[in-house]
Formats: structure tokens, sequence, C-alpha cells
């Protein structure tokens, strides 16, 4: 199969390839299909989160048929145990010995739809091995390929028999991610596009597992300068202070954001930040992680939520220059 996108192309070039291929499935949604992208060069896992039939689904498959990376998708249920997503010994019965059969894990890229639905012992699996990228079992530790990318999905509004994801677990995840309903003009050419079959079909890939390590050996070399690594910290002081959050950001968090500002320096050409890098990215990156006051969740402003609290507490920081 032939890459659109070639080797010798600077970083920006093969990220705008890679968001276009993208955008050729899920049309109108650059912002999430950015972040996506954003969540793969920082070395971090995305959570898609949103109702259904919004495209929550086809962004991680058109994602992973863009690269040519090895995909698995794991449909998350009530009745899963933890060695169906990590894997497990099985005795030869001819031998009596034990081969270790691996899970869907081991790949460089996993669909975990509708990871709310699953037991709390069977996403601990899941987070554990996406925090450290690597897995125990029965004492032998195994590493996972490189380059390692979770793309979960669930649904927000469906509570029953549901396991919503606690604090600790979603600090895991980089950037959350929304895609929202398309405009009446793009959800026409939805309707044109698919008139004929399935776009993700005939969706090729443009970067190569090389291609993909390279960007992020790059991505690790973007400068931060010394104002905007003070103002990055100055947005993440600001949700551990006053009355607004009973939790505030982690210092996973401030690695995080650090990582999502040099990747859409990247994705933009850049081998420097700028104040926007981390000014557009502290919502998607950091409002999952952060639990509102008692006092506003049940007081006047409690329908603002995490992200609108936020959102004004960016507004009220001074931008470096």
């Amino acid at each position: 199969m032939t890459l659109e996108a070639p080797r010798s192309a600077p970083p920006g070039r093969q990220l705008e390839d890679l968001i276009a291929n993208v955008e050729r499935v899920l049309l109108g949604k650059r912002e999430a299909v950015t972040l996506a992208v954003i969540g793969l060069l920082a070395e971090g896992h995305v959570l898609l989160e949103d109702v259904p039939g919004t495209g929550k689904t086809t962004l991680a498959r058109a994602l992973a048929r863009s690269l040519e990376l090895d995909f698995r998708r794991v449909q998350f249920t009530s009745d899963l145990l933890p060695s169906d997503v990590l894997g497990l010994s099985i005795q030869n019965p001819r031998t009596g010995e034990f081969h270790f059969q691996t899970g869907p894990i081991f790949t460089n890229v996993v669909l975990a739809d509708e990871l709310n639905r699953t037991p709390p012992r069977v996403q601990s699996a899941l987070l554990e091995a996406m925090n450290s990228g690597s897995v125990s079992i029965e004492g032998v530790h195994r590493d996972l390929p490189r380059p390692f990318l979770v793309i979960a999905t669930q649904n927000p509004l469906e509570f029953e028999g549901t396991y919503p994801l606690p604090e600790s677990q979603l600090d895991r995840f980089l950037v959350r991610v929304r895609i929202g309903y398309p405009s009446r003009d793009t959800e026409r050419a939805v309707l044109a596009a698919r008139a004929e079959g399935d776009p993700l079909d005939t969706l090729a890939p443009v970067l190569r597992a090389d291609d993909v390590r390279a960007l992020i050996a790059t991505r690790r070399a973007v400068r931060l300068e010394p104002a905007l690594v003070d103002y990055l910290l100055v947005i993440v002081a600001a949700t551990r202070a006053g009355e607004d959050f009973l939790l505030g950001a982690s210092p996973r968090a401030a690695l995080a954001l650090q990582r999502a500002a040099q990747s859409l320096a990247l994705i933009e050409g850049r081998d420097y930040c700028v104040p926007d890098d981390v000014k557009r990215l502290a919502v998607p990156v950091l409002a999952h992680r952060l639990v509102p006051s008692e006092r506003l969740v049940h007081g006047a402003e409690g329908e603002r939520g995490a992200e609108a609290l936020l959102a004004s507490r960016l507004e009220q920081l001074p931008v470096p220059e």
C-alpha cells in the first residue's frame, strides 16, 4: 500500500496530511481530529466522550487506518475480565507447558469502546497499562509496542449499567475530546459521502510506525520558553487555589499540558511554543481532571461545570508576550 506522505516531508506537512486524511471520514471536525493527533504525539491517551452516533468510533478507526500501525478494538462489557484485555497463560495439553497468549492490549492503537461499561477491575487493568506502557502478568514484566495509543469512548449521558471512571483514572487520559453534532451542511455532505459505501473502507495510511516515532522525538525537542513554563504553572496553580475546585490539576496534568502544547506547535509547523498553544489546550487537557466544589455544584453556578470554570479562570490570568 502506497503512503501519501513522503518520509522526507517536514513534520508540519506530515501531520497536516494525517489530519486531512482523517477529515476525509470525519467531516467538519478538525478540532477533534487535531486533539486526537495531539494525544498521539504527546505519548498520551485520548478519551472520546460524547452522545452516540457523533463519530467517536469513526474518529478512532480513521486515525488508526491513517497510520501504518497495528490496531485492535475491544468492546468493553459488564462480563469482561482483565485477562480478556491483557492476555493469559495457556497450557499445552500435549506437553503440559504454558505459553502466554497476548491480549488485544499488545498493539499500537487500541480502541476501548464504551470503557465505562466494564467493571473497575478491567478499567484498572487497562489504565495501568496506559500509565506504564507495560504490564506485569503472573510475575513477568512485558513491554507494550511503541508507539502505544489508547482511544477510549464513553457516553456521558447513559448511566444505567455503567461504571464511571474515578478521577484518579481520568487523570491517565492526556486529553478529553467532544466531537459534537455536525452543522446541517456538513451532515448533508456526510449523507452524500456514505450513499455508496463507507469512506473508511478506502482510507489509506499516510504515516508509518517509524514516521510516528520520529515525529514524537521531534515533538520532545520543541522549545517551551521559561515565561511559557511559568504561564503553564500559573494555570495549573489556579485550579488548586480558591474555592472553585475540590480537586485541582495534578503534576501529571502539568506535564500533559506541556507535551500537548509542544504537539500543537509541531502540527502548526513550529519548533517553539507560543502562549496560545498553552491557553487553547488548557481546557481539553485539564478540565476532565478537575472536580468543582460542592458550593458551585449545588449553588447558583452549578451548571457551569469544570470546563466553564476553567475557561473563566483562563480569561482572568495574564498571558505572557
